[in-house]
């Protein structure tokens, strides 16, 4: 087996590295999410760490790497020896898949052997195997959310606790818990970011020189990785044995008074939620200055601390971006008794130009201001008539009334900010399906409530007790029973069906064209995208969007997870141009076709958002009518909101959602207000 890549040989990423290591120092901060674009060498810094942790003492044979100094009174292998001479091995990298079991993760028992030989077996899992090492999570944006819950439970406690149909298993699990993600995937929930100490945004160097030193490194280690790691192994057994002493200095280190307010007073600044961000930036003060070999921390390692700590705690929404403004941060940092010093004076501009005043001529300022009124003042400039984006936030960028329209006669409209968003209705997708965990539509899951059993195929996971004894009781006699246990087969267990909710696939169909503009509805319907996009978020749903104006459509966002990207895409649309509702029409159904293909598990919704008023041929109406219907034959679910405003409605939106198979709302009826507690399934054509 070949060497792993060594850690001190990474170039750059000093955020990203000091995080690692302090969590090295202290596994009280919390572990460290790390936040980055593809092809950032995330994955690989991680598991060049491990290298770099101490040996751990375990007691021999133990499945729960108990340590034999003091070994773990309720440990399932126990009860062990006191003083026990243990055996040292090197801390366990301990990768947990996407893909993984609850039952992976957590340990499992053996079900059948407890209820036919009444023997608690026990499974150990991938939480046990983490103790005292590390446990890397790549790409934990996509786990699905009970098994999220679950890992950062464990760590949050040190203790993995395992229920299974009335029989209770508990072990240690105290691990370096780190994940890596790709945004641009899908953001965790901000209660499950606030779960991770310390959190490190992380891009490719933009320098040429560090970049060249990158490619040559690796293809160093490509051609040779044993004697690539052997020059680096002096610098990895140098950081090593630094861990070794900060560990040492840790239970020393002394924080004062003064910098524990100095961090309430920080954390209490940038209005963040509970009191977790105040410990974590905590302990990763007193784990700075162990690192630095100091025993009381200071207003440096305060500083640096909270640029760790608190970036991904202060997101109040899902399109916040994660990120700290340092000015801000230095503000809160500063000691309140300590007078803010003068700003210094700006010096007077000296005079240029060659009048004799020694300023410039009076053409020469009317230049400058923008014109003259012809006697040697300046002028008002011009003010600009086209429409142009507002440059301030929550302003309407209304077009000029009577603009030719863009795409077959006409200009583009610049892009319009969108109304605030609000709690939409719930809009779900008919029957059961059985789709990846979510919040919007019934599905069968691992987890939720029992609705039914059903004959065990495989292995038995999610034991029915009272279906299994049924099914046994009737076979009783003919088994010979003659004692008070009931005798069990392996054709007597039951499963339990479990009923929750799934995420969709919900794919916008937008209408960008110039009526939409000419009108002034784009900003409603913009805020109206930005709604759905937010429930879409909160029901852990995959969205995608697709737009139509001039003569053609474009999916301007393949399906994806991440609703940040989609609201970013929405902000940046432009409109003008004809009605090409087939086309938009016609795109969603291959759109779906190809996700079908990747995803054949998840249903999808359809969104139209139009007024309906198809334009750009002879025969629009009709050729949006027939990709209606033929996206409808393909079983989809679907809604059509319509834009559609003033006192003469054509109801050309209603007439599409009789072709499409599903119900019509209103930009307005949209808004959960006053409709609380208003489901409605959407009704899609077999």
């Amino acid at each position: 087996m070949s060497a792993a890549y060594p850690f001190s040989a990474i170039v750059g990423l000093a955020d990203l590295r000091l995080a690692l290591v302090l969590n090295a120092v202290s596994p009280a901060v919390g572990g460290v999410l790390v936040r980055g674009e593809k092809g950032t060498a995330k994955s690989t810094m991680v598991r060049a760490l491990a290298g770099q942790l101490p040996a751990v003492a375990v007691v021999p044979g133990c499945r729960f790497s108990c340590d034999p100094a003091a070994p773990d009174a309720q440990c399932p292998d126990g009860p062990h020896a006191p003083k026990l001479v243990g055996t040292t091995r090197a801390a366990r990298l301990v990768e947990l898949p996407v893909g993984a079991s609850e039952d992976r993760l957590a340990g499992s028992l053996d079900i059948e052997r407890a209820l036919t030989e009444g023997v608690k077996a026990y499974e150990p899992g991938l939480l046990a195997a983490a103790h005292r090492g590390v446990l890397y999570v790549d790409e934990v944006n996509l786990l699905h959310d009970h098994l999220v819950d679950l890992l950062l439970d464990a760590a949050a406690m040190g203790t993995s606790h395992v229920e299974r149909e009335g029989v209770s298993v508990r072990h240690a699990a105290r691990f370096l818990l780190v994940g890596t993600m790709n945004p641009e995937e899908g953001e965790l929930r901000p209660q499950l970011l606030d779960r991770f100490g310390l959190t490190v945004e992380v891009a490719a160097s933009r320098e040429p020189r560090e970049r060249a030193e990158v490619v040559r490194r690796r293809l160093a280690y490509e051609a040779d990785p044993d004697a690539f790691a052997a020059r680096w192994a002096g610098e990895d057994a140098e950081l090593a044995e630094r861990i070794l002493r900060a560990r040492a200095v840790l239970a020393d280190v002394v924080l004062p008074d003064a910098e524990l307010e100095r961090i309430a007073r920080v954390c209490a600044s940038f209005e963040v939620d509970g009191m977790r961000a105040d410990l974590v930036t905590a302990r990763t003060s007193i784990a700075l200055a162990a690192w630095h070999g100091r025993t009381e921390v200071t207003a440096q390692d305060v500083r640096a601390a909270a640029l760790l700590a608190l970036p991904h705690r202060r997101r109040r929404n899902p399109f916040d971006a994660p990120g700290l403004d340092e000015e801000h941060l230095d503000e809160a940092l500063r000691d309140p008794d300590v007078p803010e010093p003068e700003p210094e004076p700006e010096p007077e501009p000296e005079p240029e130009g060659d009048g004799p005043d020694g300023g410039g001529s009076p053409q020469s300022d009317a230049n400058a201001s923008g014109g003259s009124d012809g006697s040697g003042n300046a002028a008002e400039a011009p003010k600009r008539t086209e429409a142009t984006p507002s440059s301030r936030p929550g302003t309407e960028d209304a077009p000029v009334e009577g603009a030719p329209a863009a795409s077959g006669g006409g200009r583009e409209q610049a892009a319009v900010a969108a109304a605030e968003p609000y709690r939409t209705r719930l809009f779900s997708v008919p029957g059961v399906g059985q789709g990846a965990a979510g919040r919007r539509s019934r599905a069968r899951t691992a987890s939720g409530r029992t609705t039914g059993a059903q004959v065990a195929a495989g292995r038995v996971t999610r034991l029915h007790v009272a279906a299994t004894v049924r099914a046994a009781a009737l076979h009783q006699k003919a088994r010979g029973r003659t004692g008070a246990g009931l005798l069990l087969r392996r054709a007597d267990l039951r499963e339990a069906v479990r009923e929750g909710r799934e995420g969709n696939l919900v794919l916008f169909v937008v209408d960008a064209s110039g009526s939409m503009a000419a009108r002034k509805r784009m900003r409603a319907v913009k805020g109206a995208v930005l709604s759905l996009l937010l429930d879409a978020y909160q029901r852990r749903d995959k969205v995608g969007l697709v737009t139509f104006r001039g003569a053609d459509a474009a999916l301007v966002l393949p399906p994806t997870s991440s609703v940040e990207i989609g609201a970013a895409r929405l902000a940046a649309l432009p409109t003008g141009g004809r009605t090409p509702v087939g086309a938009g029409l016609l795109r969603a159904h291959e759109t779906l076709r190809v996700e079908r293909l990747r995803d054949p598990l998840r249903r999808a919704l359809v969104v139209v958002i139009t007024d309906g008023r198809a334009t750009g041929g002879r025969n629009a109406l009709g050729e949006s009518r027939r990709a209606a219907r033929l996206l409808a034959a393909t079983g989809v679910a679907s809604l059509v909101v319509d834009c559609e405003s003033g006192p003469v409605r054509l109801g050309l939106a209603a007439r599409l959602a009789v072709d499409l198979g599903g119900p019509v709302v209103t930009l307005d009826e949209l808004a959960a207000d006053g409709l609380a507690g208003l489901v409605r399934d959407v009704r899609s054509v077999a």
